[in-house]
């Protein structure tokens, strides 16, 4: 199964091994950027574009070597560890798994940078705060002002020193992030402290108090510790928006048990190969995806589909790697290994999904392109009005001030509101068995009114049996059968399969066909024991010239009216007679159809099947509309006039004649039981192949979407009430002003509330 730049500023983390920890170098790891999809890079280091950190895509598999990429800008591919050369972000190398211990790592370095700047920060606040502390009061100060500048350096420039790195590769990149407004603003409030301290002659009397200049050396320390702090809760909550992901890569087993020359051995997964016989034991898990060859079992499926009760396993079922074993003991052949799992491809796909962009992305990408120059003019205005109008010391009032408006307008919020919405939101689809491909397919399911569905695999069973054969006189039912096997045995169409498992059931013979030709939407035909044998609908035979095919025909309307499948057989020019198959509804398809057009859903039926046999299964269900005997270039026409009406279209599907309609529908839904082709030309992938689990992803778009709003709406009205108050808005009324330090605390929690609603999402509960 082959599942598959805008500037932005984030709260980030530093790498680890920027703290003298030793990077361990894996092979062929990629590093990617969890806001900017499109960085990758070979090596760790810092986003080119937003200066977040880049990390491990969790899709990555040990190769040869490791690639490293820039989480904000995925684009960016290294082969060693680094920075990102266009944000000066840690370059990440792409792996799940190493990403775990990195994130460990990384939050112990940045916990230990928050504590050594907290415990040099304290003494700083409390010597500025001078005369108001009796045991301070007696400290000379020129003395107290020396050794608040020994204390703070290291808080500003070890502590904080990353943040100086990137914000100046921003002004090098002409890609400002939140790191420029952070170095401005720290920078600024140091460096006018450290003139005082070492130049004091320059200040005019106006300055000074009690013949010494105030210094703002605890508000440089206290803003880079409270930035910090705000980003060791960044970390702790955005590694939970893994989870998803670690627990599928958890479910995979480390040995098989391999049978091979009458022996058993326990080996690597590593070395298990397509076509090698494997033991599975009662309560192991299955490593890898293949089909049972000798006794059965029941399997607990549930951690990749959310199924919850098992499914029982016998001769000739699939199964796939992860999934847990019950009582019962089976021997199975290897079909896909390593990444080409099922479990393995799942994991990328998630992984994929949650570093894309939603289009909902564009506005947050519009606002912080224009952002930051904006909160540079507005700090530059602050200062200029601060310096004119302000009272004495105005320099000082106008230089607290800009700093304030810096630091409270740190546009992290506005660049986790989406991002952090979109990997939880994949996540726990991910748990549930609903595979989003990427955040568009997310935000575009939540907007359609019209579900178009096929009717074999996804409204019905998908696995129909022959109940009727019909012959002419000329022919035996079971010659009729055996050569309709002899042509459907080389068609992967679920009705094909019917045909082919009714024949071996009766222990027919299947000849090898010849000049086999497949017309999707039609039949199929070829040469059996030199008999040209064409299997089909009746259409498709009529327009080959069949002969007696009308008769045939009438036959069969009893059959369809009662809502059967037939499928007609002509040999050498004429009809021979036709099959007649029953394909039930799934359990759960009233109950799904009932709940889709409870969230306002119209849907249309769009099938190849004769009109009398849909007609009959939509009665059933009241499916608003039918459109039978349609060809898959019909169904891609009919989608896309659907479109064009106005309305945004889905489109459910399991089969190869599905695909082309699943490509034209804004977007399409894979049935996880159907073919390779509709998954991958689909936007969404239901494991389950289970209707309801339509019900689920639409749950999960809507309920995705209005909490990247509730993200956004906060971020701006954030940014929008607190930069007038950091300006200074209240003084002239009310004698307020707001401390940069108090703006920095406002600039972490206003992060850590985002991440804190996104989270939200993983304990969703999906309405059916």
């Amino acid at each position: 199964m082959n599942l598959f730049q805008n500037k932005k500023s984030c709260c980030h983390h530093d790498h680890a091994t920027h703290e003298g920890s030793v990077q361990k170098t894996v092979s062929n790891a990629k590093y990617i950027c969890p806001m900017c999809p499109g960085v990758e890079s070979d090596k760790p280091g810092a986003c080119p574009k937003c200066g977040m950190d880049l990390e491990l895509n969790p899709a990555w598999k040990p190769s040869l070597k490791t690639t490293y990429t820039c989480p904000m800008h995925p684009e960016i591919r290294e082969d060693h560890p680094g920075k990102c050369p266009i944000c000066g972000m840690a370059l990440e190398p792409i792996s799940t798994a190493e990403n775990a211990g990195k994130e460990k790592t990384e939050l112990r370095v940045m916990l230990r940078r928050f504590w050594i700047g907290l415990f040099l920060a304290l003494p700083v606040v409390i010597l500025s705060m001078g005369e108001h502390l009796p045991f301070i009061r007696d400290i000379p100060g020129v003395f107290s002002q020396w050794i608040q500048f020994i204390l703070s350096a290291p808080v500003v420039f070890w502590a904080g020193g990353t943040f100086f790195v990137r914000a100046w590769n921003s002004l090098l990149h002409r890609s400002l992030n939140m790191f420029t407004l952070i170095a401005l603003g720290t920078g600024a409030a140091f460096g006018y402290s450290l003139v005082a301290v070492l130049a004091p002659s320059l200040f005019p009397e106006t300055f000074k108090h009690q013949g010494l200049v105030g210094l703002y050396f605890e508000a440089s320390a206290v803003i880079i510790v409270l930035v910090l702090l705000g980003q060791v809760l960044e970390l702790k909550a955005r590694a939970g928006t893994g989870d998803a992901i670690k627990a599928l890569l958890g479910l995979s087993p480390k040995t098989a048990r391999r049978l091979r020359d009458g022996s058993e051995e326990e080996v690597p997964l590593e070395d298990i190969h397509v076509g090698d016989l494997l033991r599975v034991r009662p309560g192991e898990k299955i490593p890898v995806d293949g089909l049972i060859q000798e006794e059965g079992s029941s399997v607990d499926e549930s951690m990749l589909t959310g199924e919850p009760l098992p499914m029982v396993k016998s001769k000739g079922d699939k199964v796939s790697a992860g999934t847990l074993n019950g009582t019962g003991s089976f021997v199975m052949i290897a079909e896909k290994v390593g990444d080409q799992t099922m479990l393995a491809q799942i994991v990328q796909m998630v992984a994929k999904a949650q570093r894309s962009r939603a289009p909902i992305q564009r506005l947050a990408d519009t606002v912080s392109a224009w952002f930051v120059p904006g909160v540079l003019a507005i700090s530059l205005l602050t200062f200029g009005l601060w310096l004119v109008w302000g009272p004495e010391p105005s320099f000082v009032y106008a230089l607290i001030n800009a700093v304030a408006v810096l630091i409270i307008a740190c546009p992290c919020a506005l660049g986790l509101a989406t991002p952090m919405s979109i990997m939880v939101g994949v996540g726990r689809g991910a748990q549930s068995g609903v595979l989003i491909k990427d955040a568009e397919a997310l935000e575009t399911l939540e907007k359609i009114k019209v579900l178009v569905v096929d009717k074999t695999g996804t409204l019905t069973v998908g696995k129909p049996t022959v109940t009727d054969i019909h012959a002419s006189l000329e022919w035996n039912p079971d010659d009729l059968l055996s050569l309709a096997a002899s042509i459907e045995a080389l068609s992967e169409h679920p009705l094909a399969g019917a045909v082919v498992r009714s024949a071996k059931e009766k222990n027919l013979k299947v000849f090898t066909a010849a000049d086999f030709e497949s017309i999707p939407g039609g039949g199929v035909q070829g040469k059996v024991e030199g008999k040209q044998v064409i299997v089909g609908q009746a259409a498709f035979l009529r327009k080959l010239s069949i002969r007696e095919i009308d008769e045939y025909e009438r036959q069969a309307l009893p059959f369809r009216e009662g809502g059967n499948i037939v499928i007609f057989v002509a040999i050498d020019g004429k009809s021979a007679g036709f099959l007649v198959l029953s394909d039930p509804l799934k359990p759960t398809t009233s109950q799904a159809v009932s709940a889709l057009h409870r969230l306002d859903l119209k849907l249309v039926m769009l099938t190849g099947d004769n009109l009398k046999t849909a007609q009959y299964i939509a009665n059933q269900l009241k499916i608003d509309e039918v459109v039978a005997e349609v060809s898959p270039s019909d169904k891609h026409e009919k989608v896309k006039m659907l479109k064009s009406s106005g309305v945004r279209v889905a489109m459910a599907g399991d089969g190869v004649n599905d695909a082309p309609a699943l490509a034209a529908a804004d977007v399409g839904i894979a049935m996880g039981t159907g073919t390779d082709v509709a998954m991958e030309s689909a936007g969404v992938t239901l494991i389950r192949g289970d209707l309801l689990c339509i019900v689920e992803a639409i749950s999960l778009s809507r309920a995705t979407m209005r909490n990247i709003r509730q993200n956004l709406v906060f971020a701006f009205l954030y940014n929008s009430i607190g930069i007038p108050l950091a300006a200074g808005l209240l003084y002239p009324t009310f004698g307020i002003l707001l401390s940069p330090m108090i703006a920095s605390a406002a600039m972490a929690l206003s992060s850590v509330s985002v991440i804190g609603n996104a989270l939200r999402l993983r304990n969703l509960k999906l309405k059916v």
